[in-house]
């Protein structure tokens, strides 16, 4: 049986821990282990706060995240997508320690957390189109 959500918010640094905690809650009807679930909360918070961090700029508090969840059978499909500015090289951005905004305190590893914490990520962007992570999480283990 499937089941979805579908969640709209503003691109919000103070909104990232409220995607966290709405995917964690929708996530528990796979009745996750502890680390499954810890998995998927951080790989969402990195994806949430790359699209307030990168996708919009200064603007960011007058645009939206959207963040959908599809449960099937034992695996999260999770996909958070931005309007923002896109990403010109995915393959560059997914690299570690690459980021966009070299004078603030950020690591560059976003991307490289998602993979590790998920089964699968993939990135779809295009400049001025925004961003799409799709990401899954089998519970029981990597497939």
């Amino acid at each position: 049986m499937e089941n979805s959500m579908t969640l709209r918010f503003l691109a919000l640094s103070r909104n990232e821990s409220f995607a966290r905690a709405v995917a964690g809650a929708f996530f528990a009807q796979l009745d996750p282990t502890m680390a499954e679930m810890a998995d998927l909360k951080t790989a969402v918070s990195e994806a949430v706060t790359n699209c307030v961090v990168h996708a919009y700029g200064d603007d960011a508090p007058n645009r939206y995240v959207t963040l959908t969840m599809t449960l099937t059978g034992d695996t999260a499909t999770v996909i958070v997508e931005d309007t923002g500015c896109g990403i010109e090289d995915v393959e560059k951005a997914r690299q570690p320690f690459f980021t966009t905004a070299p004078g603030e305190e950020r690591s560059g590893m976003g991307f490289s957390v998602m993979e590790a914490f998920m089964d699968a990520l993939t990135v779809e962007s295009a400049p001025g189109k925004g961003t799409k992570v799709i990401m899954t999480k089998r519970v029981g283990g990597r497939k």
